[in-house]
């Protein structure tokens, strides 16, 4: 069942260095069904975030439509920072959402709570962003993005900024989170080796302006970064990846 559609995508940018503006997206389209973790790879700039964005209902399409065939489903988003309020401790972050949405407090604190404990951070509720690490801060991030308890989960690069140990183990966490919640996915990254390990089905876009050049399934099982499916998998991504941006 398809949960989202873009289709015939169109987005331009005004811009002061360039008369008319920046095509960061032109005749974009694909679509997502329900339960899928779809990457989206591309080089920096070929609006890769744009897309995202637009999926989110935070921008909208110059050209073309964003529509879901069978309801707009709750949506959490992830960005590339953690954009947390660096005043407010860990539960008051992550309970934003449904503070916003106007839920007692005492049921948002213990949603929060137990959304925290789901990332791994139960028993840093009353910790400040300072004194997070910033896997931990991501943590923290995500946490807020579940919350609300999403359908649909957009993430922009959230591990672009991260160490390779951290960044893994949040993949893992990310992986386990679909799993077990039945979300569906749409990941920005850039990175070929993340997109090979974590998505059943990977994106591929070319420089600017941002359109589909490859869309690519990936059957294998996700339990091991160096097995020789995933290996193979990654070739076969990068070998997309260097046509489509040749």
């Amino acid at each position: 069942m398809t949960l989202l559609a873009l289709s015939g995508i169109g987005k331009r940018f005004a811009s002061t260095q360039k008369a008319g503006g920046v095509q960061a997206l032109d005749d974009l389209s694909f679509a997502i069904q329900t339960g899928e973790f779809v990457s989206l790879l591309g080089p920096s700039g070929c609006g890769k975030s744009t897309a995202l964005r637009l999926a989110a209902g935070l921008l909208t399409p110059d050209a073309g439509a964003v529509t879901f065939p069978h309801g707009k489903p709750e949506i959490g988003f992830v960005f590339q920072e953690p954009t947390l309020m660096p005043w407010a401790d860990a539960l008051t972050n992550t309970r934003l959402p449904l503070v916003l949405k106007s839920m007692p407090r005492r049921e948002a604190n213990a949603r929060a709570a137990a959304a925290l404990a789901r990332v791994g951070l139960a028993g840093f509720e009353r910790a400040l962003p300072r004194e997070l690490s910033g896997g931990m801060k991501m943590r923290v991030s995500i946490a807020r993005a579940l919350v609300a308890q999403p359908k649909l989960l957009l993430l922009d690069e959230p591990f672009a900024a991260l160490d390779e140990i951290t960044r893994n183990r949040l993949g893992d966490d990310l992986l386990r989170l679909w799993r077990e919640d039945g979300l569906t996915v749409l990941f920005v990254t850039h990175s070929v080796s993340e997109s090979a390990y974590l998505s059943e089905r990977v994106l591929v876009m070319p420089p600017r302006p941002g359109r589909i050049a490859a869309d690519i399934a990936l059957p294998h099982s996700r339990d091991d970064r160096l097995s020789s499916v995933t290996i193979e998998a990654q070739r076969g991504i990068n070998a997309a990846l260097q046509a489509a941006t040749a």
